[in-house]
């Protein structure tokens, strides 16, 4: 029985050495240093802004009579929000019709009297005043007329406005006014109509940055087109991309930044008027550039370093510098070249100078 004990404390020992190395050599993911497609980029905080809002009015006076629309939906232009009562406006483009009938026979009986002292002179029946008198009234008759019919004009104008329509598509408030409440133009905004789309996004940008893109761009290191993207309110990324159509040439001088405009469709009003969302500009064209996994970078006093595997499979320290980041890649511009493999896991685990047992992931597309 004490030799069988004694054979399994050798058989254990013997393991030991075995076990030991195992241990000294730590298992770590690794990715490449390679070249992948990279489109420069910023982000920025920025407001949305309705494309058009306006306060909807009265124009004419009167008791309201139909309010046409439901709060909070989609109109098209053209569409009647409200009625106001027309029995007097049209009442008084009937009487001025009347009016109008009046004045065309004082026209006529002006023109037919200045016929006739013209032909009297002509005769020599009468004195040349008599026809300048006649020809006078019947000026003063065609005047009166076309007033008149001036005033038609005005007064179905009026009428026009007892039918207050949207002046474009959009979104409608809340309405101020009940069906028999007095309207007028002293009134207030009876509603508001908004347009959700398409719709702006606005964002101060630093004059510096503005600078530095500018200089960029006249040393052909990027290109002066980019798209607009947005993060929204809950994290979640707006599937419309949108173009930048403003650059104010004014520069705030509180904040010294400079305000710049992007426009987006919004076809299903996710978008809402004064929310705030993440305005990211990235370069249209991407350019190639040297990029590692965002993760594998780490910091300390001395700046951006990685670990990595080299060709003895030992651990070690490079000092790099970096770029922007893409996608979970990070630009390295000083440090590293291709093919150079970068620890992205099991970091913690490893030190420089060890071996270690490292296992390739999968390449960035």
């Amino acid at each position: 029985m004490r030799r069988t004990f004694l054979g399994f404390r050798v058989m254990m020992l013997a393991l030991l050495p075995v076990s030991a190395m195992a241990q000294a050599t730590p298992a770590v993911i690794v990715a490449p240093a390679e070249m992948t497609e990279v489109r420069q980029n910023a982000s920025f905080a920025g407001r949305v802004e309705a494309t058009q809002k306006i306060d909807v009015r009265a124009r004419v006076s009167g008791f309201l009579e139909e309010v046409a629309f439901k709060e909070g939906t989609r109109v098209e232009a053209g569409s009647l929000l409200y009625r106001i009562q027309d029995d007097d406006y049209r009442a008084a483009m009937t009487e001025i019709e009347g009016q109008i009938a009046a004045a065309d026979a004082q026209r006529t009986l002006a023109a037919l009297e200045r016929d006739r002292k013209a032909e009297l002179v002509r005769r020599k029946a009468v004195a040349q005043n008599e026809l300048d008198i006649a020809q006078a009234q019947l000026g003063q008759a065609e005047g009166e007329l076309q007033r008149l019919r001036g005033s038609l004009e005005r007064q179905k104008l009026q009428l026009s406005y007892t039918q207050i329509t949207a002046p474009f598509h959009g979104i409608t408030g809340l309405t101020t006014v009940d069906v028999g409440a007095l309207v007028g133009p002293d009134s207030g905004a009876l509603t508001t109509l908004t347009l959700l789309d398409p719709i702006e996004v606005t964002f101060p940008v630093a004059t510096s940055l503005v600078l530095t893109y500018q200089e960029r761009i006249a040393r052909g290191e990027v290109s002066k087109e980019a798209v607009a993207l947005l993060t929204l309110a809950n994290g979640a990324e707006y599937p419309i991309a949108g173009d930048v159509d403003y650059i104010s040439a004014n520069v705030a001088q509180g904040t010294d930044t400079v305000l710049v405009r992007a426009r987006f469709d919004n076809p299903d009003g996710t978008l809402l008027d004064g929310a705030l969302v993440r305005v990211m500009l990235e370069q249209r064209k991407g350019e190639q550039a040297l990029t590692i996994p965002q993760q594998a970078v780490q910091r300390d006093q001395e700046g951006s370093f990685v670990l990595l595997v080299n060709a003895e499979s030992k651990v070690e320290r490079r000092l790099i510098k970096t770029g922007s980041t893409h996608l979970g890649r990070i630009v390295v511009t000083d440090g590293l070249v291709a093919g150079d493999r970068v620890i992205t896991e099991g970091i913690n685990k490893v030190r420089p100078g060890i071996a270690v047992d490292a296992a390739t992931a999968p390449a960035a597309g």
